[in-house]
């Protein structure tokens, strides 16, 4: 996930098109990963809990929140991903909704609260629009 986000922040596009093994087989969107990363600033990664992922293990789950610039816009993505080892590398797969055993932000914000990405805005003007 680290170099995911790594690869991100520097605009890898072939490391993230790499690192990338849908699910349906389909290939990454390599133009819209590149648009993306064009227009995005990352600022921080927190890596909120994982599962899985040992030496044993060929799935793996990493929930994290990442803050970025999105065309000057302040934003946060917070997701739940799930990784395969194909031939003994890690890619990541595809995003799983986040469940109520999870949390999620709208669960634990309301509307008129501060934005917990540090903003300084309310919730429902940053994250939560």
């Amino acid at each position: 996930m680290r170099s995911r986000y790594t690869a991100f922040a520097r605009k890898n596009v072939d490391y993230l098109v790499a690192t990338h093994h849908p699910p349906d087989g389909r290939h990454p969107d390599r133009r819209g990963i590149s648009q993306f990363a064009a227009r995005t600033r990352w600022h921080g990664l927190e890596v909120l809990s994982t599962e899985g992922g040992s030496r044993e293990d060929n799935t793996g789950v990493v929930v994290f929140r990442a803050t970025f610039d999105l065309d000057g816009t302040r934003s946060v993505m917070r997701e739940r991903s799930l990784f395969r080892r194909v031939e003994g590398r890690w890619v990541y797969t595809h995003e799983e909704p986040e469940t109520a055993a999870t949390g999620s932000l709208t669960a634990r914000t309301g509307r008129n609260a501060p934005c917990p990405c540090g903003s300084g805005k309310k919730y429902k003007r940053c994250c939560g629009g």
